[in-house]
């Protein structure tokens, strides 16, 4: 494998500390295959430049000069191998993200995805969270229906399920603390509500922490999706490459019933053959709805 580009020179002008190397293809495929021999880990569903910048971090924080030094150190170095995959599949979130779609939801989709469960009772209403990362999305959605539709989670059993590929950030979810700056869009009697101040941390409160269940799945695995009323995946699919994009869309059409919700972020949309599976509930906000 040739060496990539480099400058001994970091962007605070520290002479001994390189900045990012510039990886090609090739050393990325490479770096894919050692992370598909020992962690089943498909680099290649994900978009290269993402990933190229995400590696250069890591070999940047190992003091690796070259792709070849730094594909020496996964194949002996298992922690490395961890910290890497969870460079490449890290999301940072916050409570409340986009506060009009919560808004939204609110008032346009969720009274209706109640009205039609207690109409056809013995199954539970399930909100999916795909890529939750440290949670906040599903326990935005636990404090959301708490505040407001308390009457209907005491009719219907309600389940929110969030999954994640690493098992680490879920732990964390489960937790359930928090820095100040994801909770920057929380109104402050919400945090009041729901939050503790401990120290430098937030601990959510435990009874919206039990309204939520967190597992760990591969998004790319579409055989393996829960059956969902409304699925949300916000600012994930940005990271995959566009067939895998329309495989994860087509996974999610398939699990949700006629009339199930599909929820993305302000810079994703529909692409190719799933589009006509969808009818738009909210375009700006980036709410569809399963035909």
């Amino acid at each position: 494998m040739p060496p990539g580009n480099m400058n001994l020179t970091s962007d605070s002008g520290d002479a001994t500390f390189p900045t990012l190397v510039e990886i090609t293809d090739e050393e990325l495929e490479e770096i894919g295959m050692v992370l598909g021999l020992r962690r089943h880990f498909d680099l290649s569903v994900y978009k290269a430049k993402c990933m190229k910048r995400r590696v250069a971090i890591r070999m940047r924080s190992t003091r690796c000069l070259d792709a070849s030094a730094y594909c020496s150190l996964l194949q002996r170095n298992d922690r490395e191998l961890d910290l890497l995959q969870k460079t490449l599949t890290i999301h940072v979130s916050q409570f409340f993200r986009n506060p009009s779609m919560f808004e939204k939801l609110r008032t346009d989709v969720i009274p209706g995805l109640f009205m039609a469960r207690e109409r056809e009772t013995g199954f539970p209403l399930r909100f999916w969270c795909l890529g939750c990362a440290g949670g906040e999305e599903p326990y935005s959605l636990a404090i959301l229906l708490r505040e407001h539709f308390s009457g209907n989670l005491r009719r219907t059993r309600t389940v929110i399920v969030g999954t994640d590929i690493d098992p680490e950030t879920l732990q964390g979810a489960r937790q359930g603390e928090y820095n100040e700056d994801r909770l920057r869009d929380v109104p402050m009697e919400i945090r009041e509500r729901y939050f503790q101040h401990q120290g430098t941390r937030f601990v959510l409160a435990p009874d919206i922490r039990e309204m939520v269940t967190f597992l760990q799945g591969d998004i790319t695995d579409v055989g393996g999706y829960l059956a969902s009323d409304l699925v949300s995946c916000r600012n994930t699919l940005i990271y995959f490459n566009r067939h895998d994009q329309e495989k994860i869309l087509h996974g999610i059409a398939d699990c949700l019933p006629a009339g199930g919700i599909l929820v993305l972020g302000k810079s994703e949309s529909l692409v190719g053959s799933v589009r006509p599976r969808f009818t738009p509930v909210c375009p700006v906000e980036r709410i569809y709805r399963r035909i």
